[in-house]
């Protein structure tokens, strides 16, 4: 039992070690992806991992759930006290199925639903008809203004009185501006819909103060734990008091069975983490750095959808180049810089291929990075995008990333790329 890994499994143990290599040694600028303190992973990988608890905290369906209680009930009182919600749950396994719950809580098959498509900024979740989303609710889309590339609210407004959702959905995967959830409340209130966010990629900004607040406003909330928040892969929901019992009931019994206690472990310390000044500075310069990377790859003449960001993340319109987003995402990981492809508003490539990129600064930000390595990045990806017959640019920038990783290193006590 107490065999080390590399034992036990070295084919998993070798796969581990190469990927804390590839974690240490390129740049990650994927903006739903971060790293998680070595407390989070400790907590993750817990023996918590061995505990059936459906249920809840007080009335669980097995016995023995004295400490998972201890755990999950930590879990939602930080989470309470971080975001100033009524109601947290933190048995999610995944913001798709926090999603699902939302939906589960609050709607009946064929209800309607208001919200942002995939290919203007959305998420799969958000109504994609391939999704179980789209297959069980009766999703009609607002999308973003083709001249300005933002949401128009006065769009949105015609067409929540047209259509008389039941619900309205605000939050998105890869939309670069702030949002202002006062404005959507009126909305909603207008048309007597429910309004949820799905803020899973700026929860961290949120907790920090660097967005505008949801929880005022809406009476549902989702998001994961993962992204800005920079905990461990996993999700939760807040909502109004009023709606707690549903959204609960949705969660188990209605969408999931037996919750990841070593997950809630480790996002328990996640929300702890997330309540100290370090991680409210760490969220600023996430925004300081993603306006200095928007700033300076526009001065390399790239064009940005919507001209720039408010965020963490940014979208990079690859057509001047007669690029695809794909091709892009491929060179630049040969270079050691891992974007991903990412479709554009009104993009007229399937989203396999994409017409653009979506660089953040979430994950270089946690590596210590500021606005001067945000301008080197920005030259370094230029150099590589501008010249995409060029192996020996690649390999130049490949040893510039290494040596900028260098500067900033991550989990230089871990060896085996695990924390057991």
């Amino acid at each position: 039992m107490n065999r080390a890994l590399s034992q036990v499994d070295p084919e998993i143990a070798r796969a581990m070690e190469q990927e804390l290599d590839r974690q240490q040694n390129c740049l990650v600028m994927i903006p739903s992806e971060n790293y998680a303190s070595k407390a989070v992973l400790q907590a993750q990988g817990c023996i918590m991992t061995n505990k059936y608890a459906e249920g809840y905290p007080g009335a669980r369906w097995y016995n023995g759930c004295e400490q998972v209680d201890t755990a999950e009930n930590l879990a939602i009182e930080r989470a309470k006290e971080l975001f100033g919600a009524d109601h947290v749950n933190v048995q999610p396994h995944t913001g798709s199925q926090a999603n699902m719950a939302a939906y589960y809580a609050l709607l009946q098959p064929g209800d309607r639903v208001l919200s942002l498509p995939l290919d203007h900024g959305g998420h799969l979740t958000h109504g994609q008809n391939s999704n179980f989303s789209g297959r069980y609710y009766r999703f009609t889309h607002y999308g973003v203004d083709r001249e300005t590339e933002v949401i128009d609210l006065d769009v949105v407004r015609r067409l929540a009185h047209r259509e008389k959702p039941k619900l309205i959905s605000v939050g998105y995967s890869a939309y670069p501006r702030a949002i202002d959830f006062a404005e959507w409340r009126k909305i909603a209130d207008e048309v007597d819909a429910y309004l949820m966010a799905d803020v899973a990629h700026i929860v961290g900004l949120i907790a920090a103060k660097e967005h505008p607040d949801p929880v005022p406003y809406c009476d549902i909330i989702t998001s994961t734990t993962h992204k800005t928040l920079r905990g461990p892969r996993g999700a939760f929901i807040m909502c109004r008091r009023e709606y707690a019992d549903a959204v609960d009931r949705a969660c188990f019994p209605g969408v999931q069975a037996g919750p990841l206690m070593h997950v809630i472990a480790a996002k328990a310390v996640a929300f702890k983490e997330a309540m100290t000044d370090s991680f409210r500075a760490y969220q600023h310069q996430i925004v300081l750095n993603a306006k200095a990377l928007a700033k300076a790859l526009m001065e390399r003449g790239f064009r940005l959808v919507s001209g720039g960001t408010d965020t963490h993340l940014m979208l990079v319109d690859l057509r001047p180049l007669n690029m695809f987003g794909a091709t892009a995402a491929d060179l630049l990981e040969e270079a050691g810089i891992l974007v991903n492809k990412n479709s554009i508003p009104f993009d007229h490539v399937s989203s396999a291929l994409a017409s653009g990129i979506r660089p953040g600064s979430p994950a270089v930000t946690t590596r210590g990075m500021k606005e001067p390595e945000m301008e080197q990045i920005a030259e370094m990806m230029s150099r590589v995008l501008h010249d995409p017959e060029s192996e020996s640019v690649r390999k130049e920038v490949l040893q510039e990333v290494r040596e900028l990783c260098a500067r900033f290193p991550i989990y230089e006590d871990l060896t085996e790329g695990h924390c057991g």
